[in-house]
């Protein structure tokens, strides 16, 4: 009988587990009190991407938005190289500063550098304090209790398969198996839930944001439009605000260039 103390450890695991995790995605859904100024005003489009893609989606959009103004060079091999040092805000100055002295770096640690840059945690703080960014602690509780459950789903696993050693085949394993497939279904269940129910808490947006982000009229996703022969961040029919718009709210599937989709994609995760 001794499987059974390995029973008790799954068991232990799995609920413990699966709690933090029901408690977790209780706490990222409930409601925020947005500011009523903030749900009334337009978003600009860093408050756009910010809440459609966190300071990646920022760092995107500002690397793009100087591309496309001649002032950064973003190669297809994953390359920025500044062309005009001068930041016209705090955003661009952090680029350019996360850049180097050098003026040139890959883009992977200067995505790094904005992530953290004190601009763009400025401009969370703000979509928080405002009502229209769920906190970090949210995201990162769900993130975190998401990770436990998986961890207790391998434990019951192991777990398992040392119980089923012990059983002599003689006895049959048959019985024990099936106390084990309990505690497996549990936390599995709790996966596919979070997966479907909790996921939308781990948005960057609360739901006063998304339902700004609704209001924003976005052109479709652009899939030609590029004029032949031209460079990373020349291409397109030529509005940068629309192509920019569809940045922010898209990510960088909203792109027409192959070489500046392939500068960021290769280089930020995608």
């Amino acid at each position: 009988m001794l499987w059974v103390l390995f029973l008790l450890v799954a068991w232990c695991a799995a609920i413990v587990s699966c709690t933090r995790l029901c408690l977790a995605a209780v706490a990222a859904a409930e409601p925020m009190d947005p500011d009523p100024a903030a749900e009334g005003k337009d978003l600009s489009l860093y408050e756009a991407a910010f809440l459609s893609g966190g300071p990646r989606r920022v760092g995107e959009l500002i690397l793009v938005a100087m591309c496309r103004e001649r002032r950064l060079l973003l190669a297809h091999t994953g390359w920025v190289t500044v062309v005009d040092p001068d930041g016209r805000d705090e955003l661009e100055r952090s680029v350019i500063t996360a850049i180097g002295p050098e003026g040139q770096s890959p883009v992977r640690p200067v995505r790094t550098a904005l992530a953290t840059a004190v601009p763009v945690r400025a401009l969370g703080e703000r979509l928080v304090a405002a009502g229209l960014a769920v906190p970090a602690s949210a995201r990162t509780n769900v993130a975190v209790a998401v990770r436990q459950v998986r961890a207790a789903c391998a434990l019951v696993l192991m777990t398992a398969a040392a119980a089923l050693l012990l059983v002599p085949p003689a006895a049959g394993r048959g019985p024990v198996a099936a106390w084990f497939a309990l505690p497996l279904l549990l936390t599995a269940s709790s996966l596919l839930i979070a997966r479907l129910e909790a996921h939308p808490y781990s948005r960057w947006a609360s739901p006063a944001g998304q339902r700004l982000l609704g209001r924003i009229d976005v052109p479709p996703r652009r899939t030609a439009g590029r004029r032949p022969g031209a460079g990373a961040g020349d291409g397109g029919d030529g509005d940068d605000g629309d192509l920019l718009t569809a940045l922010a709210v898209h990510g960088t599937a909203a792109l027409p260039d192959p070489a500046l989709r392939a500068a960021l994609k290769a280089h930020w995760g995608h």
